[in-house]
């Protein structure tokens, strides 16, 4: 059987590998075992912070909808409350935004939910 010789490949290998890790501080940059631990523990935060990220935004969601619909004289888990109750089905993204950008049109929605 002939010899094979893995120089090419483990060049190719370590050039990608250390072109994930471009911009990172240290070793992590240059040498091919830390930058691989390094590419792992970035994943595994990467995967969590895109799950966190959605519960982060729809807490400032809600966030915003009670700081809109304090002043109409109701709280926050009231006026979810009334918006199920009255089969109305705009999601909490879209309430923060009319809540934002349009309170004429979020004060509406509150008094249709309220009567």
């Amino acid at each position: 059987m002939s010899r094979v010789k893995r120089g090419t490949t483990k060049n190719k290998s370590r050039k990608n590998v250390l072109a994930q890790v471009k911009g990172y501080r240290f070793g992590r940059s240059t040498k091919k075992k830390q930058a691989k631990e390094a590419i792992m523990h970035a994943g595994a935060h990467a995967f969590a912070h895109r799950r966190s990220k959605k519960r982060t935004f729809r807490q400032l969601w809600n966030i915003r909808i009670n700081a809109a619909i304090r002043p109409l004289g109701m709280t926050y888990s009231r006026f979810i409350d009334a918006l199920t109750k009255k089969n109305v089905s705009i999601n909490r993204k879209m309430l923060s935004e009319l809540a934002q950008d349009h309170p004429e049109t979020f004060e509406k929605v509150a008094n249709e939910v309220k009567s």
